[in-house]
C-alpha cells in the first residue's frame, strides 16, 4: 500500500513538473487561411497583450522646416545626411540621441563635444554606417519594410546595442579523442527555441549567402547535395522566424505543402525579401565596421554582433505594432535634392 502510494505521488509530482514547462491557458486561434488545412495561428491573449505593450514607438519629434540652406553648407564633415535643411538635421541628431545613446552620455556617445566634426570615436563612424544603411532599407528594401519604413529606434529601442542580435557560435566543446564532434548542436540552443538544432545558423544563411532550401523538387533526389546538416540549419533558421515574430509556421507556409510557393501566404514572399535584407545589413554594412570594433564588442570568435530577424521585430509580426516610422521620419528616406 506504501509503495502504491508513492509511485501515485511520484506519478502526481512528476505530471506537475511536466506541466510547469507548458504555457497556462487559454490559447486563441486565428484561422488564416481555408478551412481543413490547419492554417491557424494559435497565440495566447496575455502573452500578445504583453508583446504590444513592449512594442510601443518613440514619442515623434515635431517636424522640421525643410526650407533653407542645407546643413551640409552650415556645418562641417556632414556626409550623410547634408541634403536636409538645418532644423531637419537638429531634429534627426535629436532623436537619435533618445533612440541610441545613453542619458549619461547624450550627444557625446558619438561626438567628441570639443568638436563635433571629429571622427575619433569609433561610434561616430559607425552611427555614419548605419545612417546609410538605414536610408538604404527605406529607399531600396520596399519589397520587406513597404512603406512603413525604419529608424534607429527600430532595432535599437533606446539602446546603445540592440537587445537581440547573433555572433558566430560554434557551440559548447565536445570530448575528444574518437567522440563525434557536436557540428554546434545537440544542446539546448536559445536562439533556435531550446531545440537540439545546430545553435548558430545565422553565420552561414544570414552572414553568408548559403543555400537555404533544403528539400529536392524533383521526385528522386537525383542532384540534391543538400546534407542533413543544411536542413537542420535550415530548419533552425525557420524556429528563429517563428519566435521572433511571434507566429506559427503558417503565418508564411500552407502546411498542405511548406515548399509550395503557389499556396504559401503573401508572407512568405515579404519574408523571402526579408532573408536577402538581413544578408545585405550583415555583408555590406555590418562586418566592414569591423576592424574599428574595440575588443569588448566581438563575440568568441572574433566577429561583431549582427542582425536577424528578431532584432527588428521582437516577438511581433511587424516591428512596434506596425508603427509608421519613415512617415514620421522622412529625413531617413531618400535623398533630398537640392532646392
Amino acid at each position: 500500500m506504501n509503495s502504491a502510494r508513492t509511485c501515485l505521488t511520484a506519478l502526481l509530482l512528476g505530471a506537475t513538473l511536466f506541466i510547469a514547462g507548458c504555457e497556462a491557458p487559454p490559447p486563441a486561434t486565428d484561422q488564416r487561411g481555408y478551412r481543413g488545412q490547419s492554417m491557424g495561428n494559435v497565440a495566447n491573449p496575455r502573452t500578445l497583450e504583453a508583446r504590444e505593450a513592449a512594442n510601443q514607438p518613440p514619442e515623434v519629434q515635431p517636424p522640421g522646416d525643410p526650407t533653407g540652406p542645407r546643413v551640409s553648407t552650415i556645418y562641417q564633415n556632414v556626409k550623410v545626411l547634408g541634403d536636409l535643411s538645418e532644423t531637419e538635421f537638429l531634429r534627426v541628431m535629436a532623436s537619435m540621441t533618445e533612440w541610441v545613446a545613453p542619458q549619461e552620455a547624450s550627444c557625446g556617445y558619438c561626438h567628441n563635444l570639443e568638436n563635433m566634426a571629429d571622427e575619433s570615436k569609433y561610434q561616430y563612424r559607425v552611427a555614419r554606417q548605419m545612417l546609410i544603411m538605414t536610408r538604404s532599407l527605406n529607399t531600396t528594401w520596399s519589397s520587406h519594410v513597404g512603406q512603413t519604413g525604419v529608424t534607429c529606434y527600430t532595432c535599437h529601442r533606446g539602446q546603445p546595442q540592440p537587445q537581440y542580435t547573433f555572433k558566430q557560435d560554434s557551440g559548447p566543446m565536445g570530448a575528444g579523442g574518437t567522440t563525434a564532434s557536436r557540428q554546434g548542436q545537440n544542446v539546448a540552443g536559445r536562439l533556435v527555441g531550446l531545440t537540439s538544432l545546430p545553435t548558430d545558423p545565422f553565420t552561414e544563411l544570414l552572414a553568408y549567402t548559403g543555400q537555404i532550401r533544403a528539400v529536392s523538387t524533383t521526385v528522386l533526389p537525383a542532384g540534391n547535395t543538400r546534407t542533413i546538416q543544411d536542413t537542420e540549419r535550415t530548419y533552425g533558421l525557420m524556429i528563429h522566424m517563428s519566435e521572433g515574430l511571434g507566429v506559427n509556421c503558417t503565418f508564411c507556409h500552407n502546411s498542405n505543402n511548406f515548399g509550395s510557393w503557389s499556396s504559401s501566404p503573401p508572407q512568405r514572399a515579404t519574408a523571402y525579401h526579408g532573408i536577402r535584407m538581413v544578408r545585405d545589413i550583415n555583408i555590406n554594412h555590418i562586418a566592414p565596421l569591423l576592424p574599428i570594433q574595440p575588443p569588448e564588442r566581438l563575440g568568441p570568435e572574433g566577429d561583431n554582433a549582427k542582425v536577424f530577424c528578431t532584432t527588428c521585430h521582437q516577438q511581433q509580426p511587424k516591428p512596434m505594432n506596425g508603427a509608421p516610422m519613415l512617415e514620421h521620419y522622412p529625413e531617413l528616406g531618400a535623398v533630398r535634392p537640392a532646392p
